[in-house]
């Protein structure tokens, strides 16, 4: 198990969600099915508006992969350098800037913070996430 911590200006605080180990999902998905209001569009890649950043807490992350999408996105959002994408190829090391839409979910815990649509309120939801504050 997982366990991924949102946190975002947006939040009136920290959520932390327990996510299975060995789903595919992606990190947006697991936002949505959260009600985690991480902002998106195309869900594909192509806009960028899920962007976040990511900081692993377990002790050694997990090798990574990106994709052909992500890798431009994030060169034109200027989130990632040639020496992060050397180093995301060569080393299996993720870069701290991810979107949601294209980052696969691994079996280590996780920080995710995002800025959240601030043209839309926040509405609160009960979800099946376990709420801790930090």
């Amino acid at each position: 198990m997982a366990n991924v911590t949102f946190t975002s200006p947006s939040l009136s605080r920290d959520v932390t969600v327990y996510a299975v180990a060995g789903d595919r999902g992606t990190l947006l998905s697991l936002a949505k099915d959260n009600k985690i209001p991480i902002p998106f569009d195309c869900q594909d890649g192509e806009c960028g508006s899920c962007l976040v950043e990511i900081t692993v807490l377990s002790k050694k992350p997990h090798a990574i992969m990106l994709t052909d999408k992500e890798k431009e996105m994030l060169k034109q959002l200027g989130k990632i350098s040639k020496a992060e994408v050397v180093d995301a190829e060569v080393n299996d090391m993720p870069p701290h800037f991810r979107l949601a839409c294209q980052c696969v979910l691994r079996d280590e815990d996780i920080q995710v913070k995002f800025v959240g649509d601030e043209t839309m309120p926040v509405k609160q939801h009960k979800s099946k996430a376990t709420v801790t504050e930090s």
